[in-house]
C-alpha cells in the first residue's frame, strides 16, 4: 500500500504554490495524496507568520490532523518554521520542523515515519537562503499560482519576511516559461503571478544584484505563451510598478486589468516610520496612470491599521485619502507586533480596541468601494471563467477585471470563459449577467 500524504497551508499564494511543488515531491517518492480531512500517515503543515492569527491557527491545524491520526507524522515548513522552529517543535504531536533552505528536501528527511519523542528541527540561518527554487500549484482547474521570485531587500519595520525567506532572487526567465508551458497543458485558464517582492524580478538566480532581466522582460515574454488564456499580476510595489508595465498590461494579450498594490498607509509619517520606498503621492499617481489607460481596471490595496504613533489624525489622514481614491476594495490588516522588527519596541503603541476599530472602519469602507465598482460595470459586456464549486445552487466567476458573478449552478460551466453581459447587483453583493453568446469562447 502507499504512504499517504496530506497538506494544509496557511498564508500567502506564495505558499500555496510551494505547497503544491512539495506535494509533487512526495508523488515522486510513491506517496498518494490526499485531503487534510483524511486520515494519512503524514501531515505536513506549511505555515505563515505574517499576522498574529496564522501564528495561532498552527495548533489547531495539528489538532485537527492527529484526531484523524494519532499516529502520525507531523511536519511543520514555511515562514514560520523558520523564524521560530523550536517554538513549533515543542507543540505536541510536531515530529518534524524545516526552515527556509530544508524545505524542499523534506523527502530526504523521512528516513521511517515513526513518532518522535521530540520535535527534530532542522533550521538554516536565513543568509544560507540564497538559491531559488521554482513552484507552482495546481489545486484549482481554473488557476494556477506561478511563482516567479522569492525574498525580500526591503527592510519595512513592520515585517518579518526577509527574516523568514532572505534576500530577494528570481527565477530564470527559462525556468519561469517553461512552468508557464506546463501549467497552460494542464487545460489551466488563468495564471496568477506570485512572490514576495514580484517586481523586484531580476535579482540573479542566486541573489547577486546583476539584473539579467527586469519585470517588464518577463511580462512581455509571458504574454507570448500560447494557451493560457489570463495573466494576473498579484501584489506588486508602488515604486516598482511602471508606467511601461502598466501601459504593456493595458495592450497586452493575455495579462488581465487587475492591480493589488499596497499602500500600508495614507499618511506619509506612518508610511516614513515604516520604512516604505514611496509617499501617498507615488501612489496617486499610480492609480491615476492605470485609470488612464484602463478606466475599468479593479484596483486592489493593502492597508495596516494600528502601527505604532498612528494617531487618530494619522488614521483620518488614511481613511480620507482612500476614499477619494479611485480603487475598488481593501485588504485590511491590523498590526500585530512580531519578534525582531524595529516596530516592536517602538513608542505610541495602539491599544487592541482602537486597532480593532480602525479595522472595522476601514472594511466597511473596502465593501462601499467594492459595491461603487460593481455599479460602475454593470451593463457592461466582459468575459468571465467560471470556477468548479457549487455554493447553495450556484456557480461563481469572475470578469477579468475582478467582478464575481454568480448564475445557477452548471457543472458543463466549470472552466469555461463565456462573453457576458453585467445586469444587476444581487442582495448578497455579487453580480448577475446575461450571456451574449452561448458560444463558448474556448475550448
Amino acid at each position: 500500500m502507499n504512504k499517504k500524504v496530506a497538506f494544509y497551508t496557511l498564508g500567502c499564494k506564495l505558499n500555496f504554490s510551494e505547497t503544491s511543488t512539495i506535494a509533487r515531491s512526495f508523488e515522486g517518492e510513491g506517496f498518494e495524496r490526499v485531503d487534510f480531512t483524511e486520515k494519512a500517515d503524514i501531515y505536513v503543515i506549511n505555515t505563515c507568520s505574517v499576522t498574529d492569527n496564522a501564528d495561532k491557527r498552527f495548533k489547531t491545524i495539528v489538532k485537527q490532523a492527529q484526531k484523524v491520526n494519532p499516529e502520525a507524522f507531523i511536519a511543520a515548513v514555511g515562514c514560520y518554521a523558520q523564524l521560530k522552529p523550536q517554538e513549533l517543535a515543542d507543540v505536541h504531536g510536531v515530529d518534524l520542523v524545516l526552515g527556509a533552505t530544508e524545505k524542499f528536501k523534506i523527502t530526504d528527511y523521512l528516513n521511517d515515519l515513526a513518532k518522535n519523542d521530540f520535535g527534530e528541527v532542522h533550521s538554516c540561518d536565513i543568509d544560507d537562503a540564497d538559491f531559488y527554487v521554482g513552484s507552482y500549484s495546481i489545486g484549482d482547474r481554473t488557476r494556477a499560482f506561478l511563482k516567479v521570485q522569492d525574498g525580500c531587500d526591503y527592510k519595512c519595520t513592520y515585517c518579518t519576511i526577509p527574516l523568514a525567506r532572505g534576500i530577494s532572487r528570481s527565477d530564470t526567465m527559462e525556468n519561469v516559461l517553461n512552468n508557464a508551458r506546463e501549467i497552460s497543458q494542464q487545460n489551466i485558464k488563468e495564471i496568477v503571478l506570485t512572490g514576495v517582492n514580484i517586481g523586484d524580478y531580476g535579482k540573479g538566480e542566486f541573489g547577486n544584484k546583476k539584473h539579467e532581466h527586469t519585470f517588464l522582460d518577463l511580462v512581455k515574454e509571458l504574454d507570448q505563451v500560447e494557451g493560457i488564456e489570463r495573466l494576473r499580476i498579484s501584489s506588486i510595489e508602488p515604486n516598482l510598478l511602471k508606467n511601461e508595465t502598466i501601459d504593456l498590461v493595458a495592450k497586452s494579450r493575455a495579462f488581465v486589468p487587475h492591480f493589488h498594490i499596497p499602500l500600508q498607509s495614507g499618511s506619509n509619517a506612518i508610511l516614513k516610520k515604516m520604512k516604505r520606498r514611496y509617499l501617498r503621492e507615488l501612489y496617486v499617481d499610480r492609480v491615476e496612470r492605470i485609470r488612464s489607460v484602463m478606466p475599468h481596471a479593479c484596483i486592489g490595496v493593502d492597508v495596516i491599521v494600528g502601527f505604532p504613533g498612528e494617531t487618530d489624525a494619522h488614521f483620518l489622514e488614511t481613511y480620507n485619502f482612500l476614499n477619494t481614491l479611485d480603487i475598488s476594495y481593501l485588504h485590511v490588516f491590523t498590526y500585530s507586533e512580531r519578534d525582531n522588527t524595529e516596530a516592536a519596541d517602538m513608542e505610541g503603541v495602539v491599544s487592541k480596541a482602537v486597532r480593532r476599530k480602525r479595522s472595522k472602519m476601514l472594511r466597511g469602507l473596502s465593501a462601499k468601494k467594492r459595491r461603487a465598482f460593481y455599479e460602475s460595470q454593470v451593463g457592461s459586456t466582459r468575459t468571465v471563467l467560471f470556477e468548479g464549486e457549487n455554493k447553495q445552487g450556484y456557480i461563481h466567476g469572475f470578469t477579468e477585471n475582478y467582478v464575481k458573478v454568480k448564475t445557477p449552478w452548471n457543472p458543463e460551466l466549470v472552466n469555461t470563459l463565456h462573453e457576458i453581459q453585467l445586469t444587476e447587483i444581487d442582495s448578497d453583493g455579487l453580480v448577475r449577467f446575461e450571456f451574449v453568446s452561448e458560444l463558448q469562447l474556448q475550448d
